[in-house]
C-alpha cells in the first residue's frame, strides 16, 4: 500500500499531468536547495536522495577530485578523496554525506514549499509545450472560452490557443462555448507561457479535414499535392492518384458528395473546387482554372508564367469573380498566369482587379457562382 508521502506524490503528478519521477526529482531538488539556502554555502553543489519507501532524504554535498584544491567549496584533493573512496580519480567527483541540524526540518519545508511549487511549473510548462509541439501541422478540438476585442482565445485542453485576427476565416462567427476544429501553426516558447498559435484559414486545414475524411489518403492511394485558399469564400485543392485504378477527385468528393460536403460544414460552407495534378505544367494548370475551357497555354519557363488563351464566351469564367479563380488556379500551380481574349491579357496580380471588375461587367452572360465543368467542384 502506498505510503501517504508517495500518496501525495502520485496525487501531484495526476493532477498536473506530470510523471511521478519529475515530481519526486522537483521534491529533491527542493530539499537541497533548503539546505544549500540556510545550512550550506552558495557555490556548493548539494544534493539530494529520496527513498520512497521509508520517505527519508539523504544529503550530499559534490566535490570535483583535483591534484590542487583552488575552490574548497567544489573541489577536493585527490588524497582526501582516497581516504572517502579507493577508487577516487582526478576529474570525477566525491559525495560526501551531510547530516543537517534539528531545525533543517522546519526551514527546510517553506523554502522546499516555495521551490517545489515553481519547479512544478517549470515541469508543467516544459510539459505543455513539449505535448503541442508535437502537434503542430495537425488539427486540434477546441472550445472558445472568450473573444478580446478581434482576438479569439480557445480552451485546447491543458493550454489556452490563440486566434488572432490574420488567421481568422472571414464567415465564422465565434462566441464562448462554441466548439471547433483548429489548425496548430505553431507553439512559441519566448513567452511566460507556450502560445499555441491556431488558425481557421490556414489552406493545410483544408488537406487535414480532407485526410479525416477519406480513407484512400490514410491508405496512401491518393494524396493532396496542393491547396490554394481564400478561406471562407473558396479554395482549390490538387489530388493525384498512385493507382490508377482508384479516381482521386471521386474519393475527395465522396458518394454524392458527402465528403467535401462534410469538410465544407467545418469550414462554414467555403466552395471547394477538386482538381487532377499533374506532372506536365500545361495540363495542371488547365486542370486549376477549371471549370473554364482552355483553348491554349503558353508557358515562359524563365519567368515562371503561363498565358492562357480563350474563347469569349469564356473569358469571365476563367479569370472569375474579382479575378478569383486565376488567382486561386496562380496559388495552386506555382505559375503567374495571364487570361487573354484577343488583344487583351488579363492576370491575377492585385493591380489587375479593376481591369478584371470591368471585363465581367462587360460580359453579356457572368458566370454564376456554381461553376460547372468537367472536374467536380463544390
Amino acid at each position: 500500500m502506498a505510503s501517504e508521502f508517495m500518496a501525495a506524490i502520485m496525487q501531484i503528478a495526476e493532477e498536473k499531468g506530470i510523471s511521478r519521477e519529475a515530481v519526486l526529482e522537483t521534491v529533491e531538488a527542493a530539499l537541497a536547495a533548503a539546505y544549500r539556502k540556510d545550512f550550506g554555502q552558495k557555490e556548493q553543489l548539494v544534493v539530494a536522495q529520496m527513498d520512497p519507501k521509508s520517505e527519508k532524504a539523504r544529503l550530499f554535498v559534490v566535490h570535483k577530485i583535483v591534484e590542487e584544491v583552488e575552490d574548497p567549496v567544489k573541489e577536493i584533493s585527490l588524497k582526501d578523496a582516497k581516504k572517502m573512496d579507493k577508487k577516487a580519480e582526478v576529474g570525477g567527483e566525491i559525495r560526501e554525506e551531510v547530516f543537517p541540524p534539528a531545525e533543517y526540518g522546519r526551514v527546510a519545508a517553506q523554502t522546499a514549499k516555495q521551490v517545489i511549487l515553481q519547479r512544478l511549473r517549470e515541469a508543467e510548462r516544459t510539459m505543455i509545450f513539449q505535448e503541442y509541439k508535437e502537434k503542430e501541422g495537425q488539427l486540434i478540438n477546441g472550445t472558445i472560452q472568450r473573444v478580446e476585442g478581434n482576438v479569439v482565445m480557445v480552451d485546447i485542453g491543458k493550454s489556452t490557443g490563440i486566434l488572432f485576427p490574420s488567421e481568422q476565416s472571414r464567415t465564422d462567427h465565434y462566441y464562448s462555448g462554441q466548439r471547433m476544429k483548429f489548425y496548430i501553426v505553431k507553439v512559441d516558447d519566448s513567452a511566460k507561457e507556450p502560445q499555441v498559435l491556431l488558425s481557421r484559414s490556414h489552406p493545410q486545414m483544408i488537406a487535414r479535414l480532407f485526410e479525416m475524411e477519406v480513407p484512400e489518403i490514410a491508405g496512401g492511394t491518393v494524396e493532396i499535392k496542393g491547396v490554394a485558399r481564400e478561406a471562407g469564400v473558396r479554395s482549390k485543392v490538387a489530388v493525384h492518384s498512385l493507382q490508377e485504378a482508384v479516381d482521386p477527385v471521386g474519393s475527395l468528393v465522396g458518394r454524392r458528395g458527402v465528403r467535401v460536403q462534410a469538410v465544407m460544414a467545418e469550414i462554414g460552407e467555403e466552395k471547394i473546387d477538386i482538381v487532377l495534378w499533374g506532372e506536365d505544367p500545361k495540363q495542371y494548370i488547365i486542370n486549376a482554372l477549371s471549370p473554364a475551357k482552355i483553348k491554349e497555354v503558353v508557358l515562359d519557363e524563365e519567368n515562371h508564367s503561363a498565358l492562357i488563351k480563350v474563347e469569349e464566351d469564356q473569358l469571365s469564367l476563367a479569370i472569375g469573380k474579382a479575378g478569383q479563380n486565376v488567382r486561386l488556379a496562380s496559388k495552386l500551380t506555382g505559375w503567374q498566369i495571364e487570361v487573354e481574349k484577343g488583344s487583351h491579357a488579363l492576370g491575377h496580380s492585385e493591380d489587375e482587379t479593376e481591369e478584371t471588375e470591368e471585363v465581367l461587367s462587360t460580359e453579356e452572360e457572368k458566370p454564376s457562382e456554381e461553376p460547372t465543368g468537367e472536374e467536380p467542384e463544390v
